[in-house]
């Protein structure tokens, strides 16, 4: 038994993580995360059937698992991450595959098989039952195959043993099937976390379980709305004096050059009125 989920590590052995799964669960993504975060630390898969899996996890088999809800969660923790769509699986040239859907009312008169493994919680299989139960649904998969009844299963297992032969239907009004994470109520380790994290898609640089830094204080302002101990702003361009820079307007700029023009160049204050004077006449 491991360290990881005694939660007494020993020192000579190296941290690993063990994680179950049932038929039908797709565990690869999470894996693929782990091992780009955790490349020290080993995961190693464990398959369990459907009907074991929260022994395997009580008895410590397993640092978690995927397992089927309903399921006896005693001294488990579970987390429900997605529920499937339930499916009747027929062969190919089944009149039921004409719909998109089926009824439990249109399989009246059909025989439904009943896995020993099943996990769906049934008041009452629709259909016709069997003269005897399957062991298995990988069995069961061979008798709908064989023409001797239907199958209804979620939609991951009829994936799961998908045959070229068959086909299958959503069923509505039937009970679904819900995936969940679970492990031990006594052994929440620091590598159980990491993959509840994972598995809940928090990032690798996620704060959960550690207080969040306070918020840095802001700088305190001046009466002139400036922060203490900060550059003031420059003058803006035209009031370094104090004053407004003065700007000269047509009109005025009209007047100047009028007096600078007209000025006499002997120091008069006015020009010639008229145009230039001549030169006087000499009398005869």
């Amino acid at each position: 038994m491991t360290g990881s989920v005694t939660g007494a590590e020993d020192p000579e052995d190296p941290p690993s993580f063990r994680l179950a799964y049932v038929p039908g669960v797709t565990p690869a993504k999470w894996v693929r995360i782990w091992r780009e975060r955790l490349p020290a630390v080993p995961l190693d898969l464990v398959p369990v059937p459907a009907a074991g899996a929260a022994d395997v996890l009580r008895d410590g088999g397993a640092d978690a698992g995927f397992l089927r809800l309903p399921a006896d969660r005693t001294d488990l923790h579970a987390i429900p991450l997605y529920t499937e769509t339930t499916v009747v699986v027929v062969p190919k040239d089944h009149v039921v595959t004409a719909a998109d859907e089926v009824a439990p009312g249109d399989l009246a008169d059909e025989i439904v098989l009943h896995p020993l493994d099943d996990t769906l919680a049934w008041e009452g299989l629709p259909g016709q039952p069997a003269k005897e139960r399957p062991a298995t649904t990988a069995d069961a998969v061979e008798l709908v195959a064989a023409g001797v009844g239907l199958l209804v299963v979620p939609q991951s297992l009829a994936r799961l043993h998908h045959r070229r032969d068959l086909t299958y239907r959503p069923l509505t009004d039937a009970p679904q099937s819900r995936v969940a994470l679970s492990w031990r109520e006594d052994a929440t380790t620091d590598l159980v976390e990491q993959f509840i994290g994972i598995v809940r898609g928090r990032t690798v640089n996620s704060t959960r379980g550690r207080p969040a830094p306070a918020p840095a204080p802001a700088p305190a302002k001046d009466k002139r709305g400036d922060a203490k101990g900060g550059t003031r702003r420059a003058p803006a361009a035209g009031k370094q004096a104090g004053k407004p820079a003065r700007t000269t307007t047509g009109k005025t700029a009209g007047r100047a050059a009028g007096k600078t023009a007209g000025k006499n160049p002997r120091g008069g204050s006015g020009g010639t009125r008229g145009g230039k004077r001549g030169r006087p006449r000499r009398r005869s």
